[in-house]
């Protein structure tokens, strides 16, 4: 190896090793022995591709993508990011007011996770699971959730073009959005067969648990002795929202727990005078379902105190935090995640629903289908009758 390529091999270790050193994530079975063997191997890779590679190596290039696969092979929300990302965390800036209502995830390219209610995208008939392939005409294959994310805010009234794959399908779709300040109430309810309200819960955002009780309340007094939760698609909120919120419901026991690598495992549970919402409860999901929801669904569920019904949920319950890198880059790396009651993880396994039911497919531009299986079956699990076709509530 020449002194060029050596210098070279140290000068873009230096990032890696620090990845290594600063999370720990390379492996927790890991030995530091095979931690250094993969470095070594790193470090022939980056020779022979110095040395033999058809044309001049663009290094930082190079770099900048071994650092994205790094982040990337953890879990889709930690990321690489640039020393102008970096500067935007560390200045606290707020972005722009206006979003078209989507929350995304990483799958190869960027993948919807849920659009919000009443948002451009969905009004536009974007569905979880849809692949965003092109932000602006900016291909998504290289792009972390932290940039697609920022690319999707700007100023209320501007537009923004997401070339959309759904499924199996080889034509992309274009679809124009106007962003929007986001508007409306997280939480509504309507009556619907008899005894049975139907709350739908669209986001944690911090008064939610308020919202709740007062929505529950006014259900009961029109008669709701039964109550169904519609979770789907929330991916929205924090999760200190989600606990407030799942104390309601649960008079005692343990509503969720914590896990990092540096501290004891964290513990949450319902206090004195929780508890104060008794109906009897089933909580419909979807793989929509994502983040504070899942917390909130597994809290209930993990004291019995309601039951799933629909899709198994996203599985996406971690925190980030953001680390510095030496050169002015950074991670946004993932440092702690919440567990089951029953300290099961939620991270990248969802929750299983006791009654599994699969929304109906839909045909990019098609109109919604006119029956709602999951609200039926979550219905007929309250033993209810279900609603005639096209009575549901809309979502």
């Amino acid at each position: 190896m020449s002194s060029r390529t050596r210098l070279l091999v140290l000068c873009v270790s230096a990032p890696v090793i620090a990845f290594a050193v600063v999370g720990g994530y390379l492996g927790r079975a890991m030995t530091r022995d095979d931690t250094y063997q993969h470095l070594r191997v790193f470090e022939d890779v980056v020779s022979l591709i110095m040395n033999n590679y058809v044309e001049d190596v663009d290094v930082d290039k190079v770099m900048r993508g071994a650092m994205r696969g790094l982040a990337e092979g953890l879990d889709p929300d930690t990321a690489y990011l640039s020393p102008s990302d970096v500067r935007t965390i560390e200045r606290g800036e707020k972005p722009p007011a206006g979003e078209v209502g989507l929350d995304l995830t990483r799958q190869y390219y960027l993948r919807v996770i849920a659009p919000a209610d009443n948002s451009p995208a969905a009004r536009a008939g974007i569905r979880p699971g849809d692949f965003v392939r092109a932000i602006d005409g900016k291909a998504t294959r290289e792009m972390s959730v932290f940039e697609g994310m920022r690319l999707l805010r700007g100023e209320p009234g501007t537009k923004v073009t997401l070339t959309i794959i759904r499924g199996s399908a080889a034509d992309p779709h274009q679809v124009e959005l106007v962003r929007e300040r986001p508007s409306g109430s997280d939480v509504s309810g309507k009556a619907m067969t008899a005894g049975v309200g139907y709350l739908r819960v669209a986001a944690f955002a911090p008064r939610v648990a308020d919202e709740i009780r007062s929505q529950v309340g006014e259900l009961s007094r029109q008669g709701a002795i039964r109550l169904v939760v519609d979770l789907r698609n929330d991916a929205h909120g924090d999760f200190d929202a989600a606990l407030a919120a799942a104390r309601l419901f649960v008079p005692s026991g343990t509503l969720a727990m914590r896990e990092s690598r540096s501290a004891p495992r964290e513990m949450f549970a319902a206090a004195p005078g929780d508890g104060s919402l008794t109906l009897p409860a089933v909580l419909v999901v979807n793989e929509g379902t994502s983040g504070p929801a899942e917390v909130f669904a597994a809290a209930l569920a993990g004291n019995k105190r309601a039951e799933l019904v629909g899709e198994r949920t996203h599985g996406r319950a971690a925190l980030q935090k953001l680390v510095r890198l030496p050169d002015g880059s950074g991670l946004w790396l993932s440092n702690s995640w919440f567990l089951t009651p029953a300290g099961a993880a939620i991270q990248e396994k969802g929750l299983t629903p006791v009654l599994e039911v699969e929304e109906p497919d839909v045909e990019f531009g098609a109109a919604p289908p006119q029956t709602d299986p999951l609200l039926d079956k979550a219905l007929e699990r309250l033993g209810a009758k279900p609603q005639p076709a096209g009575a549901g509530p809309s979502r």
